[in-house]
């Protein structure tokens, strides 16, 4: 087993399954112990032993304030350290539908998981980091984000507003040996895409000069690659993996 990543605890929302448990299992085949985050403890249970012996799972509302800080809080205690966060939670709404046919209850519960979720996890691990002057936060954002996919106003602009929060967050603690950066992938092979309309599939994937969605494997080596120790001279960056579709 590689050790770069050896000491570290990295916690991981949405880690119960989709690129969320891909990155987990990722750093935890590097050396670190990871934390599964998810909304259903029976999901994230199952992960952690899918992962292996390093991996731990905890059931969290990542919209709720209070159970968040106080599951941040309980890893930390536990492991004495926080060293990477991976926000990996989020949610498509409902979608293949235009702005004036946007139920508002819906766009808020797409922004209470993508936005406010990485908002509160991030607020609570970065305590836990400053302790160290260490830390790398990588929030998963989207291709969407930086361009708008028609049909999934609600993902689109959460996605922006996820991105917007990296650059914000990359110069507030550029002078602490904590990055914080944001990968928008275009339409990955998960679950979650599983579940969309076929359409609304197609139309991302013809977006795409490689002409095909891409792999969980290939999104856990880039994101481990950006938590790595390695990368520390780059925060507040919005790193890309389109096939192609974004070139900025």
């Amino acid at each position: 087993m590689s050790s770069s990543f050896s000491g570290q605890v990295a916690v991981i929302t949405g880690g119960a399954s989709g690129i969320g448990l891909a990155i987990a299992k990722k750093l935890h085949s590097e050396g670190a112990t990871v934390a599964l985050l998810d909304l259903s403890a029976e999901a994230a249970n199952v992960a952690a032993k899918e992962v292996g012996a390093n991996a731990v799972a905890y059931a969290v509302n990542v919209t709720d304030e209070a159970q968040v800080k106080t599951v941040i809080d309980e890893i930390g205690n536990r492991f004495g350290r926080l060293d990477i966060l991976v926000n990996s939670a989020g949610v498509t709404g409902k979608t293949n539908i235009k702005t004036h046919e946007v139920d508002l209850n819906d766009f808020r519960f797409v922004f209470e998981v993508n936005v406010v979720g990485s908002f509160l996890t991030s607020r609570a691990v970065l305590p836990w980091m400053l302790k160290n002057n260490y830390g790398r936060i990588l929030h998963i954002a989207s291709v969407s984000g930086k361009e708008g996919n028609a049909g999934m106003l609600a993902y689109s602009a959460s996605k922006a507003a996820v991105i917007g929060m990296a650059k914000v967050q990359g110069k507030e603690y550029a002078e602490t040996g904590i990055t914080v950066n944001a990968l928008a992938p275009a339409v990955i092979r998960t679950p979650m895409v599983a579940a969309l309309p076929a359409q609304q599939v197609q139309y991302m994937t013809d977006k795409i000069p490689m002409k095909r969605c891409g792999e969980l494997d290939e999104i856990a080596h880039l994101a481990t690659f950006i938590v790595s120790p390695g990368a520390s001279f780059t925060t507040g960056f919005t790193f890309d993996m389109t096939g192609g579709r974004a070139t900025y």
